[in-house]
């Protein structure tokens, strides 16, 4: 099938891949835009997780102070090189990072870093929720693990939804950017004030 360059121009402005990328998309999809753009990010996030185990020793650190000065964020986002890190499209992504991180409050970067202990305590609370449910003995271990999963989503900031476009979560918009610079990026670390509040 042929595809316009109209359209290819119009694929391109909505999820920025390459020229050649998006003809092929259109192709495949008989010039359907939407499923191009679902199989151009099913591309980008294969890309994006070959290009995971690559050291980011470069990178930003950003900070965000909420309106009224109540709630501050600090950020670090690192990536494979100084060019990246001056790449305007890296620092939108890091401070869309830091503003997130202050309207959403996660407590951990990824699910590994949440503590033994606190997942163990969460777990506990929940196996006790599921029993008070009377279900049977062999389905309280599923309904306790998916409300620890959910917690999890709401807690950990690469799987959280993006404030800005609740449909991605930050980890997707993560990878929809490593594929779209070709480089490793790794958010590091964070701290979130609050005023009055210890800092997270």
């Amino acid at each position: 099938m042929s595809v316009s360059a109209q359209a290819v121009k119009q694929l391109r402005e909505k999820c920025g891949a390459g020229m050649m990328d998006c003809k092929r998309a259109l192709e495949e999809t008989g010039g359907d835009m939407e499923a191009a753009i679902k199989l151009l990010r099913k591309k980008g996030m294969a890309a994006a997780d070959k290009k995971a185990g690559r050291a980011a020793n470069e990178g930003l650190i950003d900070a965000y102070i909420h309106q009224g000065g109540k709630i501050g964020v600090m950020v670090e986002v690192n990536c494979e090189t100084d060019f990246v890190a001056r790449n305007e499209a890296f620092k939108a992504f890091v401070h869309d990072v830091a503003m997130h991180i202050a309207a959403a409050a996660p407590r951990w970067v990824s699910r590994e870093d949440i503590p033994a202990d606190v997942r163990a305590a969460e777990m506990e609370i929940y196996t006790a929720q599921a029993r008070e449910t009377g279900k049977p003995e062999q389905v309280l271990a599923k309904i306790a693990e998916g409300k620890l999963n959910k917690w999890m989503e709401q807690t950990v900031l690469l799987e959280q939804a993006f404030v800005k476009e609740p449909e991605k979560t930050i980890d997707e918009l993560r990878r929809e950017l490593v594929a779209k610079i070709g480089e490793n990026i790794e958010i590091r670390r964070f701290v979130r004030f609050q005023l009055g509040e210890e800092p997270v």
